[in-house]
């Protein structure tokens, strides 16, 4: 603990205490993060078969019930398909697109704030490490010692701590800032095709549906020619 509180000085409160910070939001938002999509995860494996079961069957009562048990963005958007069943095509795609578009932001929700902390921290501890080395030399000027290593060599030794400190924020800041990324992203595709099917299996119906689905998978070519619902 007493070489912890001495490197953390020898680094310059300011720029430590910057770092500090940094972390501690960092480390926040990681385990909020993880813990988030861990548990949307948990639910739309399950939660996704039974609702698609229901709707197959037509009974979609049953299948709002479903999502309102479970809520998470996929159940968030489902439902919202579901809910406007009655209404033509186009007014079902376009409130399956709109609660898909109110959903992605959760998923991305503070993503950018752990980037940003992965890309400042290093340069906060690389501007502690350019303040301590003019503090360092301006010393040995001062003192008109400038044979003086063993001065210099110190004054270097604690300039670099607020760097090495930078990295150790920055490096698994980043590491888990693209994790996140990729598994959103994931999540983001998986939402995009389940919305194209539930879509068909309100506007078609139970068999109907399900052979609309089956013959949309079987033709990549003309899916490909079929317009994204989040577009």
């Amino acid at each position: 603990m007493t070489n912890l509180i001495k490197t953390f000085i020898d680094g310059g409160p300011l720029i430590m205490s910057c770092l500090l910070l940094c972390s501690i939001i960092a480390v926040i938002i990681i385990i909020e993060k993880y813990m988030y999509l861990k548990k949307i995860k948990r639910i739309d494996e399950k939660a996704v078969a039974n609702v698609t079961d229901a709707l197959k069957k037509g009974k979609y009562d049953e299948a709002a019930q479903l999502c309102d048990k479970s809520p998470s963005p996929m159940m968030n958007m489902i439902k919202a398909g579901i809910d406007k069943r009655t209404l033509p095509q186009q007014q079902i795609e376009e409130s399956v697109k709109s609660a898909a578009g109110r959903e992605i932001p959760k998923l991305e929700r503070n993503l950018t704030t752990l980037g940003t902390i992965a890309n400042v921290a290093t340069l906060i501890g690389l501007l502690g490490t350019v303040l301590g080395n003019m503090q360092a030399f301006g010393l040995i000027g001062s003192q008109n010692a400038l044979g003086s290593m063993d001065v210099l060599a110190g004054g270097i030794a604690k300039a670099l701590v607020t760097t090495a400190a930078g990295l150790i924020v920055s490096i698994p800041s980043l590491i888990f800032y693209n994790h996140f990324t990729h598994q959103v992203s994931n999540i983001i595709l998986a939402m995009e095709t389940t919305a194209n099917d539930i879509v068909a299996l309100i506007i078609y119906g139970g068999q109907n549906g399900e052979n609309r689905i089956k013959d949309d998978k079987e033709a990549p070519m003309e899916q490909e020619k079929k317009q994204d619902l989040f577009v």
